[in-house]
């Protein structure tokens, strides 16, 4: 339960039909199971005390009396157990048979949740033997105590407030207005369904679809459990379907047609988060459904679930070429926009035969396209200095040339000695000044060149860079309109090898395979034997840590200690503790640090759920202090 994670398990057991002691058996083998396994909240099909398909023996007293008695032993076998348990069961209440999900822990029944919507068609003819529960919840009387009974019970755990469970079942999800829906809004971030849905062709797609709508939709974790083998097989089979969902995606599901207990955790703080910048997710003011706490203990949650080493890229190839496209296309749709609007004959880009002024390049050459324009009018600048390399000036001039823009060279070594002159600087001396003076010549000469030809500078600096502030403020950090102001570069990089894959000059391929090959710079120290002296990550960390460490601070506002903690178990084997742990304080410090430079950014199109423009996604003041969050860091240990 610490960080907010907390094991949860969807449970089918081998039952058979009317067979209570043997279910009763079965439910808590699969209990003390759940236990082994750390769960700590346990869900069960619906009715599988007796068996869903039951018929008119739910009208034989034998077997209502045996479930009650069930019911009770299963109570007591969670006596020990530190977990919430939900099970479904027949209850006779004044002289009606109501369809029930028990919330059960530590011996104590907590609340008995009804079922609010009877299917009696097709298949189901559950209003023969049930009646649907109260419109509002109260009490009744149990074995001598008072119970919580009706819909939308919440069950609040006493040491950690944000989880609060509700229950429906079956049928309730497939609702117009599921009962979830209003549990959702007093508070639950955790919805659990004890359903018997049968199988027919494709239903197993619609159920998923509807699991993970219904957990986007309510911004939470949702745990269906589904009857399966053991249920009569008269007219219908029963596949055991479990889903366990958060906020939109499906993190566990269960192998159809075998009865499993499947297990994940859901992140409590991450939904809460969620709800907390999402203003149109409203709660009811007015509270009507009763809270029943419950105990828990805290401890540490061994997580099974994995995090994409790289979350803002697709996994899957053919999704991963689709988001390239879409991409790309967004941005040249931006581009577009602007050079219309601002009349403007040329676009000016500066190329360093690196991974992001490549991929502006080819932004801009796709804007053109859209546009008609001829792309001679793309006015490709190359910019050689005391950095730069044979290989990077190479394929800058390639590049232009096979993209069909004009290319022009303006060497500025010249000017940056002058400037060194008159600023007073020694040329000797490569410290920042050494860098960032061949950086803002640079920028000078492309907004010049635009001014002369009635253009506008496109700027190349990717949003990696911009949270670490990794650019010279008035220099690379300044530009018309920023195409890769909100793409994280370990997408830059796919983007690049996409437009490479997908184009049909073999020249321009193999040049785009180059620059995919060469190392990261900003190539403003002179070379070692022709090399590149100056590397990127060797300075900053690797951008595949630092687009991590981005992806989980701002999508979901994870505290250092938290990504810290997914980042040693996603890059287990790639990179130590201690390389973790330094590049995610090199992290937090910089982009403490550096939010100067993204208060004042060009404008760029937004292309994801992560973006750093000050006029939509992040809104920060360039003197927030990082103490807090330095502190958080401090309290790992190695």
């Amino acid at each position: 339960m610490k960080q907010g994670f907390i094991k949860v398990a969807a449970a089918t057991p081998d039952i058979r039909v009317a067979d209570v002691p043997f279910n009763t058996k079965q439910i808590c083998s699969a209990i003390e199971e759940a236990q082994n396994n750390q769960a700590k909240i346990v869900v069960f099909p619906e009715l599988c005390v007796t068996g869903y398909t039951c018929g008119d023996l739910f009208t034989q007293d034998v077997l209502l009396q045996a479930a009650k008695q069930a019911l009770l032993e299963i109570t007591e076998f969670t006596r020990e157990k530190d977990m919430l348990v939900f099970v479904g069961v027949p209850l006779v209440v004044d002289a009606k048979l109501y369809n029930v999900a028990a919330a059960l822990c530590r011996g104590e029944i907590l609340g008995l949740t009804t079922k609010t919507f009877l299917p009696n068609y097709g298949e189901f003819y559950e209003m023969r033997q049930f009646t649907a529960g109260p419109d509002v919840p109260g009490e009744i009387l149990f074995n001598g105590k008072k119970v919580p009974f009706g819909p939308g019970l919440l069950f609040q755990a006493s040491s950690m407030e944000e989880l609060i469970v509700s229950a429906e079942i079956c049928e309730d999800v497939w609702s117009p207005i599921p009962p979830s829906i209003r549990a959702a809004m007093e508070g639950a971030t955790v919805i659990v369904n004890c359903s018997a849905s049968d199988e027919t062709i494709g239903k197993d797609s619609y159920r998923r679809d509807l699991i993970k709508g219904q957990s986007a939709r309510l911004i939470a974790g949702y745990i269906y459990a589904n009857a399966g083998e053991g249920e009569s097989t008269t007219d219908l089979v029963f596949g055991g379907h479990n889903l366990i969902a958060e906020n939109g995606s499906i993190l566990a599901e269960s192998k159809r047609f075998e009865n499993q207990i499947i297990y994940t955790e859901l992140d409590i703080k991450r939904i809460v988060g969620e709800r907390r910048k999402n203003t149109t997710f409203t709660m009811e003011k007015e509270k009507v459904l009763p809270r029943i706490s419950f105990p828990l203990d805290v401890c540490e949650t061994k997580l099974t679930r994995e995090f994409p080493k790289k979350p803002f890229v697709p996994q899957d190839e053919k999704e991963r070429a689709l988001r390239c496209e879409e991409i790309l296309t967004i941005q040249a749709m931006g581009l577009k926009k602007r050079l219309l609007h601002t009349h403007a004959n040329t676009a000016v880009v500066g190329i360093s035969g690196g991974l992001d002024s490549t991929l502006a390049l080819i932004v801009t050459a796709k804007a053109f396209d859209m546009i008609g324009k001829d792309k001679k009018e793309i006015l490709a600048i190359t910019m050689p200095c005391f950095g730069t390399t044979d290989r990077t000036y190479r394929n800058a001039c390639k590049m232009a040339e096979q993209l069909g823009a004009t290319l022009r060279e303006v060497k500025i070594a010249d000017s940056v000695s002058l400037h060194f002159q008159d600023i007073g600087h020694d040329p000797k001396d490569h410290s920042v000044t050494y860098e960032n003076a061949q950086a803002r010549e640079r920028t000078q000469v492309l907004m010049d060149i635009a001014n002369a030809t009635n253009g506008m500078v496109i700027g190349t600096g990717d949003m990696s860079e911009l949270a670490l502030g990794w650019a010279t403020y008035n220099g690379d950090h300044m530009s018309m309109y920023g195409v890769n102001a909100s793409v994280p570069k370990t997408l830059v990089r796919h983007l690049v090898k996409y437009a490479a894959d997908v184009t049909a000059d073999p020249k321009l391929q193999e040049v785009l395979y180059d620059v995919l090959d060469t190392p990261v710079s900003p190539e403003l120290l002179p070379p070692k034997d022709g090399d590149i002296a100056q590397k990127t990550e060797d300075l900053v960390g690797p951008y595949e840590l630092h687009d991590f460490y981005l992806y989980f601070m701002l999508r979901f506002g994870y505290e250092p200690g938290k990504i810290y903690r997914l980042a040693v178990q996603t890059f287990e084997g790639v990179y130590e503790k201690e390389t973790i742990l330094k590049w995610l304080t090199t992290f937090c410090r910089r982009f403490f640090n550096q939010q100067f430079k993204r208060s004042c950014l060009p404008d760029g199109p937004k292309i994801g759920t992560v973006a750093l423009s000050p006029r939509g996604d992040w809104r920060m003041p360039s003197d927030a202090c990082a103490q807090v969050w330095m502190r958080d860091l401090e309290k790992i240990s190695l």
